[in-house]
C-alpha cells in the first residue's frame, strides 16, 4: 500500500500539491486546527507559510506520479510506494 506524508512543520499551504495531484490525496485546513505545529525556521526563511495546511486524506489512492513532489514549496511531502522505495519532494 502505498503512503504518503506531509509534515505539518513544513508545509507553506500553498495549495500546489492539491492542485497539481490527479486522484485528490490532498486537502487544506484551517491551520488553526493545527496549534501545536510550529513552521520550520528554515522553510519560512524563503517561502511564506500561509492560513492553511496541507492534509494526506486519501493516501492510498496515490498513483506515485511525483506530481506534488516537485511542486511542493516546502518539500514536505513524501511517498513510500508499493515496493518500499521513499520519494521526496525536491521544489522545482
Amino acid at each position: 500500500m502505498v503512503e504518503v506524508v506531509v509534515e505539518l512543520e513544513k508545509c507553506t499551504g500553498c495549495a500546489h500539491c492539491r492542485d497539481v495531484c490527479p486522484v485528490n490525496v490532498f486537502e487544506l485546513k484551517p491551520r488553526d486546527q493545527f496549534p501545536d505545529v510550529v513552521d520550520d525556521p528554515a522553510v519560512g526563511a524563503k517561502f511564506q507559510f500561509r492560513g492553511e495546511k496541507s492534509l494526506v486524506i486519501h493516501g492510498p489512492d496515490c498513483i506515485v506520479c511525483e506530481a506534488c513532489l516537485f511542486e511542493c514549496e516546502g518539500e514536505c511531502i513524501t511517498i513510500k510506494d508499493d515496493e518500499g522505495k521513499v520519494h521526496n519532494s525536491t521544489y522545482k
